[in-house]
């Protein structure tokens, strides 16, 4: 079997698993959200944090809840690493540097799992377990609520409640994400993945000689980080090493993991609005740029362009021969149009128009399908951008799903666009003139200190800023400046547009509804997802072009 036919293959049994979970799931986080009873567990849970998971909140509350439990994220996770020294389980690892705790905090609690350290060399069980693997679990399940929140928002009229932010938190643990985890990290170890607790010991090599390796529970972490589009990874590999992913099926099934809630979601909208088929658009919308992606990378790959990678038959180097360029291609797509960030092939090695393609679907802000939660409420967001334009050009106010979008909604909409071009625009500007942070490029010299090199700095603010994680593989991020400012981006990259996000809820929610008429967009046609993917692409290449031309265009063009 040829690697083009293998990849087309592994594509669409891929597809094909995506929508016979469909309905299901969606329908279950539909039922999931609206369901006016609590378990038994859930009420246990309630009594402990001292909530009332039957009060409703109006935005500021819901985002005062946010916040805070955010904010108490961030603190114990960081006191956890700064105390790892003195921790059972820590395997000898010292306390991790204030700088670096902060970084790796912040990276998780933001659902980003940016990682400047190697997780066998630096992170013990405990912090691995009650502090990373945990942040997995609740940070998704916020971005899930953030969501949620927002389709109240569109659902409901003239009362401002958007529900209640502990009961949604729990709930998308409890019900949604610990499930399909325990169920996930179960295929994980019956295909090779480890799960365990064992200390560092030697093991032999092929060739002769040893080396030091640790265990850890690694099927459990790298179920959830997938599920929840953390990222991360348990080795300083991720998910190209074999006690993460042991083989060809289980990096299409982790691939499936990533991108099953957030295609999944749109469902859970259309059910919650009470019209399935609103689900449906915004559903064709991210599945179009995702195909779209992956065919391009796919392609990319493939032509293997420049004499090296002609001489040697393909783009193989930084790619492991158990997945091949098919199903790496695959997977990188899936993690950089998600917030997921884990990897299963090197991406700095990819070709420079690969490369690129991967920093354009961060870019795009990781909408399709996007992250946990994120995805979804991010698209909707650039609905209402698309309305807007449709009503400018047929001189109507424009409506979405019998809301007017006025200018206050006009307003949020367009700083929760403008908030990471900033972060990622001026970050990267500001490190390409400090001699410091220049001389965290590696292989600039080697490169002749041109475009990749800038590539590498962009990428690196562009993960953080969306909450992706990833990263080239040539720039030494642990450093001070940049785990300082690599953590700010991520904090504002994911809390300033939650921001945004739930007064938009909260405005669309006060409004009482407009009747639809004969001039009335009709946002569930094929048209409506024409103009949205349109929208998207337009925006973000007039935002980032500039950079990008600088950046793997000028690299793939030389």
């Amino acid at each position: 079997m040829s690697p083009i036919l293998a990849g087309v293959l592994q594509l669409t049994a891929l597809v094909a698993a995506l929508a016979l979970a469909y309905r299901p799931l969606g329908d279950h986080m539909a039922a999931t959200y609206s369901s006016r009873k609590h378990l038994r567990v859930e009420k246990v849970i309630y009594r402990c944090i001292g909530a009332d998971p039957d009060a409703q909140m109006r935005w500021p509350a819901y985002l005062r809840g946010v916040l805070a439990f955010s904010v108490a994220g961030v603190l114990f996770l960081y006191l956890l690493q700064r105390l790892q020294g003195g921790l059972p389980l820590s395997l000898g690892f010292a306390s991790i540097s204030p700088d670096q705790a902060f970084n790796t905090a912040a990276s998780f609690v933001a659902n980003t799992n940016w990682q400047s350290y190697s997780g066998e060399q630096a992170m013990g069980h405990v912090v691995q377990t009650a502090g990373l693997a945990v942040q997995n679990f609740v940070s998704a399940a916020t971005g899930m609520a953030v969501a949620i929140a927002l389709v109240r928002g569109f659902s409901r009229t003239r009362t401002g409640d958007l529900g209640n932010f502990w009961a949604d938190l729990v709930r998308g643990t409890v019900r949604v994400l610990i499930p399909i985890a325990v169920l996930g990290a179960l295929v994980l170890v019956a295909c090779g993945a480890i799960q365990n607790f064992s200390g560092i010991h030697e093991v032999g090599q092929f060739l002769g000689g040893a080396q030091q390796t640790n265990g850890g529970a690694v099927a459990s972490q790298e179920v959830v980080k997938l599920l929840g589009t953390n990222g991360g990874g348990y080795f300083n590999a991720n998910s190209a090493h074999p006690f993460e992913n042991p083989n060809g099926f289980t990096n299409l099934f982790e691939v499936f993991l990533i991108l099953v809630i957030p295609f999944a979601l749109t469902r859970t909208f259309g059910r919650l609005v009470g019209n399935v088929r609103q689900g449906y658009a915004i559903l064709a919308t991210m599945g179009i740029i995702w195909l779209g992606f992956t065919a391009l990378m796919m392609w990319t790959e493939f032509a293997h362009g420049g004499p090296a990678l002609q001489a040697a038959g393909a783009a193989m180097e930084g790619k492991e021969n158990r997945f091949g360029i098919g199903g790496s291609s695959i997977f990188s797509v899936a993690t950089t149009l998600t917030s997921t960030g884990a990897v299963d092939s090197f991406h700095d090695s990819f070709t420079a128009f690969g490369g690129g393609i991967q920093l354009l679907g961060m870019m795009l802000g990781e909408i399709a399908p996007g992250g946990v939660g994120s995805g979804l409420y991010g698209m909707l967001v650039m609905a209402v951008i698309a309305v807007f334009i449709a009503g400018l050009m047929v001189g109507r106010t424009p409506e979405y799903l019998g809301k007017k979008i006025s200018t206050r909604e006009i307003k949020l909409a367009a700083c929760y666009i403008l908030v990471t071009p900033t972060l990622v625009l001026g970050f990267t500007a500001v490190s390409m003139v400090l001699p410091d942070a220049l001389g965290s490029m590696l292989n600039t010299k080697a490169l002749g200190a041109g475009s990749h090199g800038f590539s590498e700095v962009l990428y690196a603010f562009t993960s953080g800023a969306n909450n992706n994680g990833s990263a080239f593989g040539g720039l030494n991020a642990n450093t001070p400046w940049y785990n300082t400012t690599i953590g700010l981006a991520m904090l504002l990259g994911r809390f300033l547009p939650m921001v945004f996000v739930l007064a938009l809820a909260g405005s669309l929610a006060e409004q009482q509804p407009v009747p639809e008429t004969a001039g009335t967009l009709r946002t569930e046609k094929p048209l409506f997802a024409g103009l949205l993917v349109g929208t998207i692409l337009i925006i973000t290449g007039l935002t980032y072009f500039p950079a990008l031309a600088l950046g793997p265009i000028a690299e793939g063009l030389s």
